[in-house]
């Protein structure tokens, strides 16, 4: 339960810090023999920050209350 809380505090930091992420696809257009013609893509994934805010809080909450090991 501990490792779950940790994830969750790690992912919510990260989505308050970072409001979006971008990453570039390459795709095919055309192809012809020996010549090809390939165009880069953007993708953004955008982090909404009250999410962040409530994986965060639910991460302190459960680190909190899971049973500690002795």
């Amino acid at each position: 339960m501990r490792i779950l809380a940790l994830v969750l505090i790690a992912v919510g930091v990260i989505a308050l810090l970072v409001p979006s992420v971008t990453f570039f696809t390459r795709e095919r257009v055309a192809d012809a023999g020996f010549f090809s013609i390939d165009v880069s893509k953007p993708h953004t994934i955008i982090l909404n920050p009250v999410v962040g805010g409530i994986a965060l809080a639910a991460g302190i909450v459960l680190f909190l209350l899971s049973p500690r090991a002795v």
